[in-house]
């Protein structure tokens, strides 16, 4: 904490050298997108894409996790997509994938979840929305320790998250409407925390490539 706490105290000289880059900051906000990534360390998306404060609106969530939407049952990840759309009117949604992704390798049974049961029942919750992922320390439930997936396996299984997040993302009113009538373009990507490469799903043919 010590270093943290070091850079906070400098952090306002910093601000007031640069203060082009922060000052129109307390007008208001109009981020160019909604970047919805993963909560790991690791994964830090202003650092791989570049952005500069109040361009992107982050969501982070155990395993980049886009839940269903439901008014019956309050989410603060669906009120905080729902503003984005309709309070800040982003053009693109953004869902980030990655590898060695904890979330993935539990629900491919790499990982014992009894001890962390609200986590279980968050990755529950869309285990069966992804084509190939079963439900999360299944293995440990049965008595057998979680043996880790082969590399290539996990990666697929990330992408085939991530699309699962998005075809959920187009069920929600707001962006329906807006994908519909071409307000809001949705892309799905996959960062590798080893390489540092990003991926973009190209539609056409229904693969991973490089950005």
């Amino acid at each position: 904490m010590r270093t943290f706490i070091d850079h906070a105290r400098s952090f306002r000289e910093d601000v007031t050298r640069r203060g082009e880059d922060f000052s129109g900051l307390a007008a208001g906000q109009s981020p160019l997108a909604l970047f919805i990534s993963c909560s790991d360390s690791r994964v830090i998306p202003s650092l791989f894409t570049g952005a500069r404060p109040g361009e992107l609106f982050e969501l982070r969530t155990a395993g980049n996790i886009v839940p269903p939407y439901r008014l019956d049952r309050p989410a603060g990840e669906v009120a905080t997509i729902e503003f984005a759309v309709e309070m800040l009117g982003v053009a693109d949604i953004v869902v980030c994938g990655h590898s060695h992704c904890g979330a993935v390798g539990a629900l491919l049974g790499a990982a014992d979840l009894r001890a962390a049961p609200a986590l279980r029942g968050w990755l529950a919750e869309v285990a069966d929305g992804t084509p190939g992922i079963g439900r999360p320390a299944q293995a440990a439930e049965d008595g057998a320790s979680p043996a880790a997936p082969p590399r290539g396996d996990h990666a697929a299984a990330a992408q085939r998250h991530v699309l699962a997040q998005l075809d959920r993302l187009r069920r929600y009113p707001s962006i329906r409407r807006r994908v519909a009538d071409g307000r809001i373009t949705l892309h799905a990507w996959y960062y590798e925390v080893h390489t540092g490469s990003v991926l973009m799903h190209r539609p056409s043919t229904d693969a991973f490539l490089p950005l």
